[in-house]
């Protein structure tokens, strides 16, 4: 479709990529959630065992990722890094019990760093609810991918200062929105404002 070509473009265009190589990785503190449940001995070894696993494979994907330069390419990475969580998440409940599974996933999604675009279950609320047809489903899809290419291509510029990252989220969310806007009835796009008018900036602690 010309009009997802022209979405992506337009957002690209927005976005200046430089190296980074000062980029910190801070990593969950899982001895912050062992403070926050009583686990057996067995369960502490396993859960330590598991998380290590997984944050030395997240380690080696950003190591990965970082060699390639200027050519970073953080949406893959972000996208790897959701499912070495959903991985880490199918083991660790071989090890907690159900209500300690139920903290476990509620401190991760708290205390990792998300992918900045909206995220599957709102894309299924944005279909549903606003009755979205195929095609332009595939324009709010397109709208959100740009969106988070952007965002991430300028992550250099605004690194380590969430007033600039703030500017650059909105402007381009902005962006996201009026392509969005051009491709729905505006029926459509009343109810598409409705469902995400909660999904704001969150800059990093």
């Amino acid at each position: 479709m010309k009009n997802i070509k022209t979405i992506f473009l337009a957002l690209a265009l927005g976005a200046a990529a430089v190296s980074c190589s000062g980029d910190k990785k801070k990593g969950i503190d899982y001895n912050q959630f062992k403070t926050e449940v009583k686990l057996t001995p067995e369960q502490e070894k396993s859960f330590n065992e598991i998380t290590a696993k997984y944050q030395q494979l997240q380690e080696q994907n950003f190591q990965a990722a970082k060699a390639q330069g200027g050519n970073m390419d953080r949406v893959a990475l972000g996208i790897k890094n959701e499912e070495l969580r959903a991985q880490q998440s199918i083991e660790m409940a071989t090890v907690l019990d159900g209500p300690q599974m139920e903290k476990f996933n509620k401190f991760v999604d708290e205390n990792s760093r998300k992918r900045p675009r909206y995220d599957n279950v709102l894309l299924e609320r944005i279909k549903t609810e606003a009755q979205l047809s195929e095609d332009e489903f595939k324009v709010v899809n397109a709208a959100n991918d740009a969106f988070e290419k952007a965002f991430n291509d300028a992550h250099d510029v605004y690194h380590g200062n969430n007033d600039l990252a703030k500017e650059y989220w909105e402007k381009f969310d902005a962006q996201r929105k009026a392509a969005i806007q051009k491709a729905l009835s505006p029926e459509h796009y009343t109810k598409f404002e409705t469902i995400v008018k909660e999904v704001q900036f969150k800059g990093r602690k």
